[in-house]
Formats: C-alpha cells, structure tokens, sequence
C-alpha cells in the first residue's frame, strides 16, 4: 500500500515553508524577460516550473499568494481541499481528487494574486499533487499571509483564515 512516508522518501520531497512537504520536479531553460512581463514582476522568470507537493492529515498549506498563475494536479492519495479567496472576497472551495462524482477535479488553477491554503479532506491520510506554476515560480512573487491583517481585510472568513495561517 503506497503511503505518504513512502513518496517522501522516493521523491525525496523537503519541508515546505507553508507546510507540507515539496520537489521542484522543473524549471524550464528560458527566460520571460523582465519588460515582456506585468508590471508585478519584479525580474526575469523562467517560463515555468512544477513541483511534487504532499500534505498528510494534521498538517495544512498555510494562506498565501504569489504572482502567477497555479495550476494543481491530483496524483494519488485522498481528497485535497483548496481554499481560495479572490481579491473581490468571494472564497471558493475546490476538492482536487479521483472521486469525479462527488464533484472532485484532477486539476485546478488557482489565478494570480488570490490567497490560497490548503489541506487534506477530513477522511484523507494524505494528498499528493503537483503544482504547475507559469510565469516560472520565484520565492521573491511568494507572499504568506499574516492571519490578523488578512482577516481584516476579509472579515467574513477569519475563522478558516486564523486556522490556517501559521
């Protein structure tokens, strides 16, 4: 039976800084350059990159946003939630997983700019996903929230906001 200690050793997956556990699996060759890019750029980007990303019951990927666009992948494992909060304050609740008719998707993108946590499904052990980020990911575009100020900003969701900050 495949379980979440046994991808972390394969793949050699790290710690990640909002929980979890990650690879980067890619980073393309070539470069946007920094005047072909918006202006929220603050320098060149590779085209794209990915990564393995798993989080196990327990544990959560803390609200936090970055400068493109992410486009998550279900592998294996049990259901994920994605919580997302737009920059209008809508919070949408995505469900990545293998289970189609209970409304899962294997793939989802999350727009740039929004805040976005996530974590297992109450009866998951674990999720395993990919993360495809384009523009290329640069931890200089990645912005972890800060539950106080955000649930300022967007009051109507401070109690799923102050769970899951760190």
């Amino acid at each position: 039976m495949l379980t979440a200690k046994t991808i972390i050793e394969k793949y050699q997956l790290l710690p990640h800084p909002e929980g979890g556990f990650y690879k980067e699996t890619y980073r393309s060759a070539e470069f946007i350059q920094k005047n072909a890019l918006p202006e929220r750029f603050s320098g060149d980007r590779h085209f794209s990159t990915a990564i393995y990303f798993l989080l196990e019951q327990g544990n959560f990927s803390a609200f936090h946003k970055i400068k493109s666009d992410e486009c998550w992948h279900f592998y294996t494992g049990q259901s994920l939630l994605v919580y997302i909060i737009t920059p209008t304050g809508a919070l949408q609740i995505i469900r990545l997983g293998s289970n189609v008719e209970q409304g899962e998707v294997f793939q989802y993108v999350v727009p740039a700019n929004c805040w976005f946590a996530s974590e297992p499904a109450p009866e998951t052990d674990f999720s395993f996903v990919g993360c495809t980020v384009a523009p290329g990911f640069d931890f200089t575009d990645f912005e972890l929230a800060n539950a106080t100020t955000l649930a300022l900003q967007y009051p109507q969701h401070e109690s799923i906001i102050k769970r899951l900050c760190r």
